[in-house]
């Protein structure tokens, strides 16, 4: 029996699949699900928690892929490593003076705590040119004294950051040499070796960030992995990357700032498997949580990638990851009036405590949970969250005291209006990677997770538009999910910097077959989990002048320099709608992408079926300004071709699913939910 898992820590839940397959059984084989809470600050004992339940031993798991959220939760929260930085002389404040932005846009307001703190920014004399020639001579006496006062500082952590690192390394390998006779662990970057890529101040950031959280993620993968083979577990663990992809546990905290963001990949991640089972190549990915939404898109069965993500205020990391786009409204976004008496949704969370009203933990702010409970859309049984008996008549004084009064409206037209509100925070994040990119739309799916994403799935596609919503077979273990159909995925860029015009093509098809061969190399650790290997080349370019950088796709190292002009004047106009011919356009960086394919898993496997009628009552639902009787179905007892017409409520211990007046909701070959909106947008 050959046992696959993919385990997601989350900031409140730990979640477990488990594939069994029998190279003699049934193909789909069968899964294994565990939901346990998130241990901290010690994560791996809710993983070997989280096994337990499951009733496997870890002996028994042939790989473990492994999603987590300890170095995204280090940085929001500055529970990060003691940094030291050796950087060109001159250039101490780059990572404090950034680019001249601020916290807040209007007035004098707003801190920013650098990284690393100017006591522990030391210069040392060295310089290369913007060509990648030698200035000034490394001064190695400087970088050895540099090291140890440091080390004398307290630091666990160093960053060697030179300028025009990424032109020409040969001082910062050196001073890596230097350095690392010095240093009495492994935790030294360079900063070229994680982004070879120009712009000192993002370059620098990023080689900030991997140097903080390097320690942290070193020290817990090396734990969990510690205490799966004191109990058997004799193979290999996989780490989840913001790219999407997966490294293995012995390189990962090398370039740990590219775990930063994983969990709200591998929920992408598992939507696109689950669009290449349904037959479907373009998606918008909707997962919405306790606290925020994350949302993201799919082209042609590719989730989209960028290389521009700000974690924090001063704190950009340039290293290729799922593009994720995240609005402060989930299921625990407080409702309330402004100074003007205007309702306003978000961002302020009521969190997990106390949490929503409707959880009985003294929350006393209404919030879109709650506006859900008090229009029948979640059954005040099955509300996982909560200890003992839900008080609905308590949760509708709480709507009418703080919001139905003031605003002259019934208790059910105050909740319609906050989940309203909040369907326009989140149509508005679902724009910004649609129409803003120059995507409509109407040409896609809506594929919605997350405990809470399917409650409001259907009426967010009906304000956008889209025709179809998808709601797969475990909606709350989705991110879980990704992590057990990842595959393993190295992202590499190179700064060439130069007009297309100008261009040496011989550069353009050396750099790309370079990175191509250090992409499989990488994956060459993880080879006896690769079925086979995609290999995708593309170029960051503008027209000179600007700052902004649109990506293309490259057909191969052989592009011509007409493809690229012309790759990339189509790109522009599909943006922007704008031609430019008189402007000259650049080739800023080359990206390669090197994905080592997995074995496939079967998502049937994971759909109801059971016994039983599916359909289990009715109850009040509250839509389109008025009551309705709609039915209620669960959906573990849904089978393929099955139909429900709204208004109706499916339930599953991992999330419901409102099915709106108007629309039809089938159950295709897999096991995925395909709602046909209805009505006009």
């Amino acid at each position: 029996m050959r046992r696959v898992s993919g385990i997601d820590v989350g900031g409140t839940f730990t979640d477990l699949l488990i594939h069994e397959s029998d190279p003699l059984g049934a193909p789909e084989g069968t899964v294994r699900l565990a939901k346990v809470l998130t241990t901290l600050p010690n994560q791996a004992e809710g993983v070997l928690a989280a096994i337990d339940q499951a009733g496997v031993a870890p002996s028994d798991i042939h790989l473990l892929i492994h999603g987590t959220t300890a170095t995204t939760n280090a940085l929001l929260e500055r529970k990060v490593a003691r940094v030291g930085l050796i950087t060109t002389m001159g250039f101490r404040d780059t990572l404090e003076l950034g680019r001249r932005t601020r916290p807040n846009p209007y007035g004098m307001t707003g801190f920013f705590q650098p990284l690393i703190p100017r006591d522990l920014r030391i210069e040392v004399i060295e310089r290369m040119n913007v060509d990648g020639e030698v200035v000034r001579p490394i001064d190695e006496d400087g970088v050895a004294a540099a090291a140890r006062a440091l080390l004398d500082a307290g630091c666990e952590s160093v960053v060697i950051h030179f300028l025009h690192s990424y032109a020409n390394p040969a001082h910062e390998l050196r001073a890596g040499e230097i350095v690392r006779e010095i240093w009495p662990n492994d935790y030294v970057t360079l900063g070229h070796e994680l982004l070879s890529e120009y712009r000192e101040y993002e370059r620098g950031t990023t080689a900030s960030v991997n140097a903080a959280v390097q320690p942290i993620l070193d020290r817990y993968v090396r734990r969990l992995q510690g205490q799966l083979e004191a109990r058997g577990f004799a193979r290999d663990l996989l780490v989840m990357n913001g790219n999407g992809g997966t490294v293995t546990s012995r390189l990962v905290a090398r370039d740990a700032a590219k775990t930063v963001m994983s969990g709200p990949a591998s929920g992408v991640i598992a939507a696109a498997a689950t669009l290449h089972q349904s037959g479907l190549a373009n998606a918008i990915t909707y997962d919405m949580g306790g606290t925020s939404t994350d949302v993201a898109l799919i082209f042609g069965g590719v989730p989209e990638v960028s290389s521009e993500l700000t974690i924090d205020y001063g704190l950009p990391i340039h290293v290729p990851m799922v593009d994720v786009r995240t609005v402060g409204a989930g299921g625990g976004s407080i409702a309330s009036l402004d100074a003007a008496g205007v309702l306003t949704v978000g961002p302020e969370s009521a969190g997990s405590s106390p949490g929503p009203v409707c959880y009985g933990r003294g929350g006393t702010e209404p919030t879109i949970t709650d506006a859900n409970l008090v229009l029948g859309r979640l059954d005040p049984a099955g509300l996982t969250a909560v200890d003992g008996h839900v008080d609905v008549d308590h949760v509708r004084s709480i709507v009418a005291r703080t919001l139905a009064e003031p605003l002259g409206f019934s208790v059910e037209d105050a909740a319609a209006a906050v989940l309203k509100l909040g369907n326009m925070h989140m149509a508005g994040a679902i724009r910004m990677v649609s129409l803003s990119r120059g995507y409509d739309p109407r040409d896609f799916v809506l594929f919605a997770f997350g405990g809470a994403g399917p409650l409001h799935a259907v009426a967010i596609a009906r304000e956008l538009g889209v025709p179809e919503v998808l709601i797969p077979a475990r909606p709350g273990l989705t991110n879980a999910l990704g992590c057990l159909v990842a595959d393993l995925r190295q992202d590499l860029v190179n700064t060439i910097n130069e007009p297309v015009a100008t261009l040496d093509m011989g550069v353009v098809k050396a750099t790309l077959e370079a990175q191509k061969a250090q992409g499989e190399a990488i994956n060459a650790a993880g080879q006896d989990e690769i079925v086979g290997t995609t290999v995708l080349h593309g170029a960051d370019m503008q027209f000179r002048g600007q700052t902004h950088l649109i990506r293309i796709q490259i057909p191969s190292p052989d592009v011509t320099r007409e493809e690229l002009q012309t790759l990339f004047e189509d790109a522009y106009f599909a943006r922007f709608q704008v031609s430019l011919p008189e402007i000259r356009a650049v080739l800023v960086n080359l990206v390669t992408s090197v994905i080592g394919r997995r074995p496939g898993f079967p998502l049937a496997s994971l759909a109801g079926g059971g016994e039983g009628p599916a359909r289990v009552g009715e109850r009040d639902l509250y839509a389109d300004g008025r009551w309705h009787s709609a039915h209620v179905y669960l959906r573990d007892r849904l089978r393929p071709g099955d139909e429900i017409s709204g208004p109706a409520v499916v339930q599953q211990v991992d999330a419901t699913t409102i099915i709106e007046p108007d629309a039809v909701a089938r159950v295709d070959g897999i096991g995925n939910l395909r709602i046909a909106v209805g009505g006009a947008a």
